[in-house]
């Protein structure tokens, strides 16, 4: 069974976030909230963990992972982003988006997508996400909760704890979360192209 953390939105208790980041140093799987909604998340070197969540989301082998960042400098440690895009970038996080860029050797292998060896990068903007991984000290290896055949996401933490409770080791709830994903954009053309259009807005870029 899954274990249930209920953490408060705005003040995250700091014992509980430590237990979570227990489970996910010790290579479980989770499901916590971002600024869009649930994300599954795991440790980056977890390839247990990422095959589970291929088995939970049913994933083929071109499907963009994304590495969930504290901040800036963080991100930049694991895609290649030049000086004109990241200063785009930069003034439109913490929020909704998931960029797709080339990533650097500090990325797994299997984490990239086989053809174009790219990954996704983002930093969202929800208090509890913040502190999670302020307290893990590393990036998320993350998809979002969307179930095979499911067009909208879950975004009630009892409902997922009802529907994953053998498959996930922790879920992590502070109150509901959104059901529109994040906009994917892919920067590692010469033209972005929007992959999925979610909840951030995509026009600064077109």
């Amino acid at each position: 069974m899954a274990r249930y953390f209920d953490v408060h939105p705005d003040n995250p208790q700091p014992r509980a976030l430590r237990q979570v980041v227990d489970l996910i140093r010790s290579d479980g799987l989770v499901v916590y909230p971002t600024d869009s909604c649930f994300a599954l998340g795991c440790r980056l070197g977890n390839k247990e963990g990422l095959d589970r969540i291929r088995e939970i989301r049913r994933l083929d082998r071109d499907h963009h992972f994304t590495l969930v960042c504290r901040d800036f400098a963080q991100l930049g440690q694991f895609v290649q982003v030049n000086t004109a895009l990241f200063r785009s970038l930069k003034a439109a996080t913490p929020g909704s988006y998931t960029f797709i860029l080339p990533a650097t050797k500090e990325v797994p292998r299997r984490l990239l997508h086989p053809r174009k060896k790219t990954v996704g990068v983002r930093i969202p903007d929800r208090v509890v996400t913040q502190a999670l991984l302020t307290e893990l000290g590393e990036p998320l290896l993350s998809s979002t909760l969307l179930l095979p055949g499911e067009t909208e996401a879950m975004t009630q933490g009892w409902e997922i704890k009802e529907r994953l409770d053998h498959v996930v080791d922790a879920i992590v709830d502070s109150g509901e979360c959104g059901a529109v994903p994040s906009t994917v954009i892919d920067f590692s053309q010469d033209e972005p192209e929007i992959l999925r259009r979610g909840a951030g807005d995509p026009a600064p870029w077109f």
